[in-house]
Protein backbone atom coordinates (compact mmCIF):
# COMPACT_ATOMS: atom_id res chain seq x y z
CA UNK A 1 0.00 0.00 0.00
CA UNK A 2 1.60 3.39 -0.93
CA UNK A 3 1.30 5.97 2.13
CA UNK A 4 -0.29 9.57 1.50
CA UNK A 5 2.41 11.91 0.98
CA UNK A 6 2.52 15.41 2.83
CA UNK A 7 0.37 16.75 5.72
CA UNK A 8 -2.72 17.84 6.51
CA UNK A 9 -3.11 21.96 5.30
CA UNK A 10 -3.86 23.57 9.14
CA UNK A 11 -5.29 27.27 7.17
CA UNK A 12 -8.14 24.48 5.96
CA UNK A 13 -8.98 25.18 9.61
CA UNK A 14 -8.40 28.02 10.85
CA UNK A 15 -11.94 29.11 11.80
CA UNK A 16 -11.46 26.04 14.24
CA UNK A 17 -8.50 27.80 15.64
CA UNK A 18 -11.33 30.29 18.14
CA UNK A 19 -10.81 29.00 21.75
CA UNK A 20 -12.01 32.78 23.00
CA UNK A 21 -8.58 34.67 24.83
CA UNK A 22 -8.35 35.29 28.36
CA UNK A 23 -9.81 37.92 30.00
CA UNK A 24 -10.76 37.09 33.61
CA UNK A 25 -8.14 35.41 35.65
CA UNK A 26 -8.47 31.77 34.54
CA UNK A 27 -6.77 31.10 31.24
CA UNK A 28 -5.67 27.64 29.74
CA UNK A 29 -2.21 27.66 27.43
CA UNK A 30 -1.37 25.13 24.73
CA UNK A 31 2.19 24.93 24.36
CA UNK A 32 2.27 21.62 21.96
CA UNK A 33 1.49 17.98 22.04
CA UNK A 34 -0.41 17.87 25.36
CA UNK A 35 1.39 20.33 27.59
CA UNK A 36 -1.23 23.14 28.51
CA UNK A 37 -0.74 25.37 31.76
CA UNK A 38 -3.63 26.22 33.70
CA UNK A 39 -3.32 29.32 35.46
CA UNK A 40 -5.21 31.71 37.80
CA UNK A 41 -2.43 34.52 38.40
CA UNK A 42 -1.77 33.12 41.68
CA UNK A 43 -0.95 29.52 41.35
CA UNK A 44 -0.64 27.42 38.05
CA UNK A 45 -0.24 23.94 37.11
CA UNK A 46 1.54 22.36 33.77
CA UNK A 47 0.72 18.80 31.87
CA UNK A 48 4.01 17.25 30.74
CA UNK A 49 5.57 20.62 29.58
CA UNK A 50 7.33 19.18 26.67
CA UNK A 51 9.52 22.10 25.34
CA UNK A 52 12.80 20.05 24.03
CA UNK A 53 11.34 18.61 21.12
CA UNK A 54 14.47 16.88 19.59
CA UNK A 55 14.06 16.06 15.70
CA UNK A 56 12.83 12.78 14.32
CA UNK A 57 16.44 11.78 13.45
CA UNK A 58 17.80 12.30 16.84
CA UNK A 59 14.87 10.69 18.47
CA UNK A 60 15.04 7.59 16.05
CA UNK A 61 19.05 7.15 15.86
CA UNK A 62 21.13 9.14 18.11
CA UNK A 63 20.65 9.43 21.92
CA UNK A 64 18.34 12.26 23.49
CA UNK A 65 18.21 14.45 26.75
CA UNK A 66 16.17 17.59 28.16
CA UNK A 67 17.59 21.03 25.86
CA UNK A 68 18.31 23.71 28.42
CA UNK A 69 18.27 26.33 26.44
CA UNK A 70 14.71 25.56 24.92
CA UNK A 71 13.37 24.70 28.39
CA UNK A 72 14.50 28.38 29.88
CA UNK A 73 13.65 30.04 26.67
CA UNK A 74 9.94 28.33 27.18
CA UNK A 75 9.65 29.27 31.01
CA UNK A 76 10.81 32.69 30.32
CA UNK A 77 8.01 33.40 27.97
CA UNK A 78 5.63 32.01 30.16
CA UNK A 79 7.66 34.58 33.27
CA UNK A 80 5.81 31.94 35.81
CA UNK A 81 7.36 33.75 38.54
CA UNK A 82 7.22 30.57 41.50
CA UNK A 83 3.32 29.91 40.78
CA UNK A 84 3.97 26.77 39.53
CA UNK A 85 2.19 23.75 41.48
CA UNK A 86 2.36 20.85 39.95
CA UNK A 87 4.10 19.49 36.55
CA UNK A 88 2.09 16.08 35.77
CA UNK A 89 2.58 14.31 33.01
CA UNK A 90 0.09 12.28 31.31
CA UNK A 91 1.77 9.31 30.85
CA UNK A 92 5.77 8.83 30.00
CA UNK A 93 6.56 8.47 26.49
CA UNK A 94 9.03 11.27 25.11
CA UNK A 95 6.93 13.39 23.89
CA UNK A 96 5.29 13.99 27.10
CA UNK A 97 7.91 13.17 30.07
CA UNK A 98 11.32 14.24 28.55
CA UNK A 99 11.15 17.65 30.08
CA UNK A 100 8.89 17.78 33.08
CA UNK A 101 11.98 16.81 35.80
CA UNK A 102 13.43 19.61 34.76
CA UNK A 103 10.64 21.92 34.40
CA UNK A 104 9.58 20.75 38.09
CA UNK A 105 13.25 21.86 39.08
CA UNK A 106 13.33 25.01 37.62
CA UNK A 107 10.38 26.03 38.51
CA UNK A 108 10.05 24.51 42.54
CA UNK A 109 6.61 22.53 41.25
CA UNK A 110 6.09 18.65 42.51
CA UNK A 111 6.35 16.03 39.52
CA UNK A 112 3.04 14.19 39.86
CA UNK A 113 2.18 10.75 38.16
CA UNK A 114 2.52 7.06 38.19
CA UNK A 115 5.57 4.94 39.33
CA UNK A 116 7.33 5.48 36.04
CA UNK A 117 7.22 9.63 35.98
CA UNK A 118 8.82 9.16 39.76
CA UNK A 119 11.60 7.00 37.99
CA UNK A 120 12.24 9.81 35.49
CA UNK A 121 11.87 12.60 38.66
CA UNK A 122 15.02 10.85 40.43
CA UNK A 123 17.08 10.54 37.37
CA UNK A 124 17.09 14.06 36.75
CA UNK A 125 18.05 14.57 40.76
CA UNK A 126 14.52 15.68 42.35
CA UNK A 127 14.59 15.26 45.84
CA UNK A 128 11.50 12.97 47.19
CA UNK A 129 9.65 15.79 48.74
CA UNK A 130 9.07 17.03 45.22
CA UNK A 131 7.63 13.72 43.58
CA UNK A 132 4.27 12.65 44.37
CA UNK A 133 3.02 9.36 43.06
CA UNK A 134 -0.74 10.01 42.16
CA UNK A 135 -3.50 7.43 43.50
CA UNK A 136 -6.28 6.70 41.19
CA UNK A 137 -9.28 8.74 41.82
CA UNK A 138 -7.66 10.85 44.75
CA UNK A 139 -7.98 14.44 44.72
CA UNK A 140 -4.77 16.35 44.89
CA UNK A 141 -4.77 20.06 45.94
CA UNK A 142 -2.62 22.43 44.47
CA UNK A 143 -3.31 26.39 45.66
CA UNK A 144 -6.54 27.37 44.42
CA UNK A 145 -6.68 24.02 41.79
CA UNK A 146 -7.64 20.18 42.29
CA UNK A 147 -6.32 17.61 40.33
CA UNK A 148 -7.60 13.98 40.05
CA UNK A 149 -5.92 11.55 38.12
CA UNK A 150 -8.10 8.14 36.36
CA UNK A 151 -6.58 5.56 34.48
CA UNK A 152 -6.66 5.67 31.10
CA UNK A 153 -4.73 3.71 28.51
CA UNK A 154 -2.05 4.55 25.34
CA UNK A 155 -3.66 4.64 22.18
CA UNK A 156 -2.93 1.89 20.03
CA UNK A 157 -0.52 1.06 18.66
CA UNK A 158 2.01 1.63 21.96
CA UNK A 159 5.56 1.68 20.37
CA UNK A 160 6.90 1.79 23.59
CA UNK A 161 4.60 -0.24 26.47
CA UNK A 162 5.32 -1.20 29.67
CA UNK A 163 6.48 0.82 33.01
CA UNK A 164 10.15 2.38 33.41
CA UNK A 165 11.22 0.32 36.86
CA UNK A 166 14.23 1.90 37.17
CA UNK A 167 15.95 5.88 37.18
CA UNK A 168 16.21 7.57 33.51
CA UNK A 169 19.59 9.47 33.55
CA UNK A 170 19.82 11.32 30.25
CA UNK A 171 21.11 11.32 27.24
CA UNK A 172 19.41 8.17 26.71
CA UNK A 173 17.69 6.42 23.74
CA UNK A 174 13.80 7.32 23.21
CA UNK A 175 12.71 3.68 24.22
CA UNK A 176 14.24 4.44 27.94
CA UNK A 177 11.34 6.17 27.89
CA UNK A 178 8.31 3.42 28.68
CA UNK A 179 4.36 4.16 28.57
CA UNK A 180 3.99 3.66 32.26
CA UNK A 181 1.08 4.73 33.61
CA UNK A 182 -1.64 6.62 31.52
CA UNK A 183 -3.90 8.74 33.12
CA UNK A 184 -7.08 11.05 32.25
CA UNK A 185 -6.70 14.28 34.18
CA UNK A 186 -9.54 15.99 35.78
CA UNK A 187 -8.37 19.31 36.20
CA UNK A 188 -10.90 22.01 38.97
CA UNK A 189 -10.64 25.38 39.72
CA UNK A 190 -11.98 26.59 43.55
CA UNK A 191 -14.19 29.15 40.70
CA UNK A 192 -16.47 26.12 39.77
CA UNK A 193 -14.71 25.39 36.44
CA UNK A 194 -13.50 21.70 35.06
CA UNK A 195 -12.15 20.48 32.80
CA UNK A 196 -11.23 16.65 31.66
CA UNK A 197 -7.14 17.00 30.19
CA UNK A 198 -7.18 13.35 28.30
CA UNK A 199 -3.34 13.16 26.93
CA UNK A 200 -2.99 10.50 24.68
CA UNK A 201 -6.24 9.12 22.37
CA UNK A 202 -6.79 5.97 24.58
CA UNK A 203 -9.20 5.02 26.94
CA UNK A 204 -11.03 2.80 29.22
CA UNK A 205 -14.21 2.05 28.96
CA UNK A 206 -16.00 3.56 31.70
CA UNK A 207 -13.55 4.48 33.81
CA UNK A 208 -14.45 8.24 33.52
CA UNK A 209 -18.24 7.48 33.77
CA UNK A 210 -19.69 10.01 37.12
CA UNK A 211 -16.66 12.52 36.23
CA UNK A 212 -18.25 15.22 35.29
CA UNK A 213 -16.09 18.07 32.81
CA UNK A 214 -17.44 21.15 31.36
CA UNK A 215 -14.64 21.36 28.90
CA UNK A 216 -12.76 18.82 27.30
CA UNK A 217 -8.93 19.05 26.24
CA UNK A 218 -9.14 15.85 24.02
CA UNK A 219 -5.50 14.40 22.73
CA UNK A 220 -6.14 13.19 19.12
CA UNK A 221 -2.48 11.45 17.90
CA UNK A 222 -2.66 8.57 15.86
CA UNK A 223 -6.54 8.74 16.19
CA UNK A 224 -7.07 9.30 12.38
CA UNK A 225 -4.94 6.07 11.19
CA UNK A 226 -7.77 3.96 12.99
CA UNK A 227 -11.19 2.83 12.11
CA UNK A 228 -14.03 5.07 12.69
CA UNK A 229 -15.58 2.78 15.51
CA UNK A 230 -12.39 3.45 17.33
CA UNK A 231 -12.96 7.00 17.20
CA UNK A 232 -16.39 6.98 18.15
CA UNK A 233 -15.74 5.15 20.98
CA UNK A 234 -13.09 7.34 22.03
CA UNK A 235 -15.60 10.45 21.67
CA UNK A 236 -18.19 8.02 23.74
CA UNK A 237 -15.91 7.37 26.77
CA UNK A 238 -14.06 10.76 27.08
CA UNK A 239 -16.64 13.53 25.55
CA UNK A 240 -19.93 11.84 26.50
CA UNK A 241 -18.86 10.13 29.65
CA UNK A 242 -17.55 13.53 31.65
CA UNK A 243 -20.90 15.74 29.43
CA UNK A 244 -18.75 17.97 28.02
CA UNK A 245 -19.96 21.10 26.02
CA UNK A 246 -16.49 22.36 24.75
CA UNK A 247 -13.77 20.06 23.30
CA UNK A 248 -10.68 21.72 22.61
CA UNK A 249 -8.70 19.01 20.42
CA UNK A 250 -4.91 18.83 21.06
CA UNK A 251 -1.79 16.80 20.31
CA UNK A 252 -2.05 17.07 16.42
CA UNK A 253 1.14 18.79 16.44
CA UNK A 254 4.45 17.78 14.33
CA UNK A 255 6.08 17.44 17.84
CA UNK A 256 9.72 16.86 15.79
CA UNK A 257 9.47 21.08 14.91
CA UNK A 258 10.46 23.29 17.24
CA UNK A 259 8.02 25.65 19.77
CA UNK A 260 9.98 28.79 17.81
CA UNK A 261 8.66 27.92 14.48
CA UNK A 262 4.89 27.71 13.29
CA UNK A 263 3.00 24.71 14.45
CA UNK A 264 2.23 22.22 11.51
CA UNK A 265 0.22 18.93 11.85
CA UNK A 266 1.89 15.31 11.92
CA UNK A 267 2.57 13.84 8.97
CA UNK A 268 0.26 11.97 7.05
CA UNK A 269 2.70 9.07 7.57
CA UNK A 270 1.56 8.92 11.29
CA UNK A 271 -1.46 10.37 11.57
CA UNK A 272 -4.27 12.17 9.57
CA UNK A 273 -5.73 15.14 11.26
CA UNK A 274 -8.16 15.21 8.33
CA UNK A 275 -9.86 11.87 8.86
CA UNK A 276 -9.97 12.56 12.54
CA UNK A 277 -11.15 15.99 12.13
CA UNK A 278 -14.38 14.60 9.58
CA UNK A 279 -15.71 11.91 12.08
CA UNK A 280 -15.56 14.48 15.45
CA UNK A 281 -16.85 17.41 13.80
CA UNK A 282 -19.78 14.70 12.96
CA UNK A 283 -20.26 13.98 16.32
CA UNK A 284 -20.11 17.51 17.93
CA UNK A 285 -22.42 18.67 15.22
CA UNK A 286 -24.85 15.80 16.62
CA UNK A 287 -24.65 16.60 20.01
CA UNK A 288 -24.76 20.21 19.97
CA UNK A 289 -20.50 20.65 21.18
CA UNK A 290 -18.19 23.14 20.22
CA UNK A 291 -15.53 21.45 18.91
CA UNK A 292 -12.27 23.98 18.53
CA UNK A 293 -8.30 24.04 18.10
CA UNK A 294 -5.82 25.77 20.49
CA UNK A 295 -3.77 28.37 19.30
CA UNK A 296 0.11 28.01 20.80
CA UNK A 297 1.07 30.14 23.77
CA UNK A 298 -2.16 32.18 23.58
CA UNK A 299 -3.77 32.31 27.22
CA UNK A 300 -7.48 31.12 26.56
CA UNK A 301 -10.79 30.61 28.36
CA UNK A 302 -12.38 27.94 26.77
CA UNK A 303 -15.24 27.84 29.32
CA UNK A 304 -16.08 31.19 27.76
CA UNK A 305 -16.96 28.68 24.84
CA UNK A 306 -20.09 27.44 26.66
CA UNK A 307 -23.37 27.59 25.49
Amino acid sequence: MRLKRGRPDLTAYADRFDVPAATGPVGVTFLGVSSLLFDDGEHALMTDGFFSRPSLLRVGLRTIAPDDARIDAALGRLDLGDRLRAVLPVHTHVDHVLDSAVVAQRTGAVLVGGSSAANVGRGAGLPAERIRVARPHEPMTFGSFTVTAVVSDHCPPDRFPGEITEPVVPPVRAAAYRCGEAWSLLVGHHSGRTALVQGSAGFVPGALDGCPADVAYLGVGQLGVLDEPYLRDYWRYTVEAVGAKVVVLTHWDDFFRPLDRPLRALPYAGDDLDVTLRVLTRLAGEQGIGLHLPTVWRREDPWAALP
